[in-house]
């Protein structure tokens, strides 16, 4: 009875021992998961972390990026508003151009016959000036009046010719010159040397220094100059051939002729 009883107790020491265990593990459990779960929302925090610093360091780089963008916009647009500025100068000069382009047509149609005029003023004051240098200035005119009817030369090149002209025979006006030529008188060609005072006056000298003349515009003639003038007209002849001194020297002039 005794032995059954303790085998009893034993028995039941075992199955309470057991029990215990088994409850112990049943606790167990649940605190293993909690630990489990507590690690991985460690591990997600950590991951999302990662994730809000690398969203952060890309918002920081656009950011950046937008500044930079901002910044080269508002260059350009400088830039681009420069660049308008002178396209619109440019298109001006360009209008102002075209204007005066449009206008060389009503140009030509004024000069050419303002150069036709002035040729033909130009021969007319020729044939009617004192007879210097006739052959050389007539034979100008005529070039001119042959150049204007050329059409491989331009317009404005002709009006320098023509200008040219002009100047030329302004210059006589004040020149003092003396040309070898020949002079007829009485049907009679003489070897002379003719000397003129600008335009005031005209002279002739025979070679040999024995006979002078002076040209007369009312009559289109040569007077016969006194013998008295001849050595003032040599000393007049001397001096513009630069092979005397500057010096007076006394020649009479032609008169003025009277205003109708």
């Amino acid at each position: 009875m005794s032995k059954v009883s303790n085998r009893t107790k034993i028995a039941t020491a075992l199955v309470g021992v057991l029990a215990l265990a088994s409850s112990n593990l049943v606790v167990a459990d649940p605190l293993t998961d909690v630990q489990k779960a507590d690690s991985m929302i460690h591990a997600d925090a950590a991951a999302s972390q990662k994730n809000v610093d690398k969203y952060f360091d890309q918002a920081q780089d656009m950011l950046f990026e937008y500044g930079s963008v901002a910044d080269e916009r508002e260059s350009l647009k400088s830039y681009n508003d420069y660049v308008a500025s002178l396209v619109a100068d440019q298109q001006k000069t360009m209008d102002a151009i075209q204007n005066d382009i449009n206008g060389v047509d009503k140009l030509r149609q004024g000069v050419v016959p303002l150069m036709f005029k002035m040729v033909e003023s130009l021969e007319q004051f020729v044939q009617l000036d004192l007879p210097f240098n006739s052959e050389v200035r007539a034979n100008r005119v005529k070039e001119l009046k042959t150049l204007l009817n050329t059409a491989e030369v331009t317009l404005a090149e002709k009006y320098r010719l023509i200008l040219d002209a002009y100047s030329i025979e302004r210059e006589y006006g004040s020149a003092v010159a003396v040309n070898q030529g020949k002079l007829t008188l009485d049907g009679k060609e003489v070897l002379v040397d003719f000397f003129n005072l600008g335009r005031v006056a005209l002279y002739a000298q025979s070679l040999d220094q024995k006979t002078g003349w002076m040209y007369n515009p009312q009559t289109k003639g040569w007077d016969k100059l006194e013998d008295s003038y001849l050595r003032e007209l040599t000393k007049g002849i001397r001096i513009a051939r630069k092979q005397g001194a500057l010096d007076l020297f006394a020649l009479p002039i032609p008169a003025a002729e009277t205003a109708q």
